[in-house]
């Protein structure tokens, strides 16, 4: 079977991430990923790519396979995830057109299967209390300020279940808790590749300031057009951050995630 070191997951507007690819078509205990996978070469890293809301956005936040998308890539050997995303910001500070490289989040689903571990025979508690890999976070932020990109070294991401926008009201609790960035894919993804003991880094692009901005009626909400047009906008600059990012990977991972679920057990 083909094989990988190294996954992204597309998000909104970012569907595809090479020229010339191996498709790879799987299926997993979990059931079927999001699509086919495309396998490719980046400065001699073998990588994965998956759309994980399918090719064309057929399929909404809550109903994503999230078990089967991480599976898949672990069974193609990935031991690092990137995971770019469309994010609305809940900071004045945070502009459309940032980025923010996340280091904690808030989990606001429900419903959605988050373990592998759901049915036993054992039970896992996750050590969860900085969910991103903390070798590959400053290294996405170097990459970042050296293209130039506006972007954010931390942030916390609130993640929803969706697909419904955040209410005013909503937004409004989210930013006097002081949460950076709203979501609805980062949770249970970074969880699962967690358990898993991949190293896992987003890459969140700013589209709009959520409900508004608090305390500025000027600022119109979130809308699907105007999200589309500023994922159109830099879909470029967010493919060239990764592929640089994957470029300067290094061979080994000097982090812990590898050992995440060392603990993670009651014997």
């Amino acid at each position: 079977m083909s094989s990988a070191a190294i996954g992204v997951f597309g998000g909104s507007g970012l569907y595809t991430l090479f020229d010339e690819v191996e498709h790879v078509e799987m299926g997993t205990p979990y059931g079927k990923p999001s699509d086919v996978i495309t396998i490719g070469t980046v400065a001699g890293h073998r990588v994965a790519f998956m759309p994980r809301h399918g090719a064309k956005h057929t399929i909404p936040p809550a109903a994503i396979n999230y078990r089967a998308n991480v599976w898949a890539f672990k069974e193609l050997g990935v031991e690092r995830v990137i995971g770019p995303a469309a994010v609305g910001s809940l900071q004045a500070e945070i502009k459309p057109g940032h980025f923010v490289v996340c280091d904690q989040l808030v989990d606001r689903t429900w419903g959605r299967p988050d373990s592998y571990y759901m049915e036993g025979p054992r039970v896992a508690h996750l050590p969860a209390a900085d969910p991103y890999c903390p070798e590959l976070r400053p290294l996405a932020v170097a990459v970042g300020r050296e293209q130039g990109v506006d972007i954010h070294d931390r942030g916390t991401v609130v993640v929803i279940q969706g697909p419904r926008f955040a209410t005013r009201a909503e937004s409004r609790w989210y930013w006097t808790q002081g949460w950076h960035v709203i979501n609805m894919t980062q949770y249970p993804e970074v969880a699962l590749a967690r358990e898993l003991e991949m190293c896992y880094v987003n890459v969140a692009l700013v589209t709009d300031y959520d409900a508004g901005l608090e305390g500025d009626p000027s600022v119109a909400s979130v809308n699907v057009a105007d999200v589309a047009s500023v994922m159109t906008a830099n879909n470029e600059r967010v493919r060239r951050l990764i592929l640089a990012l994957i470029e300067r990977m290094p061979d080994g991972r000097s982090c812990t995630c590898a050992n995440t679920m060392r603990t993670a057990f009651i014997n």
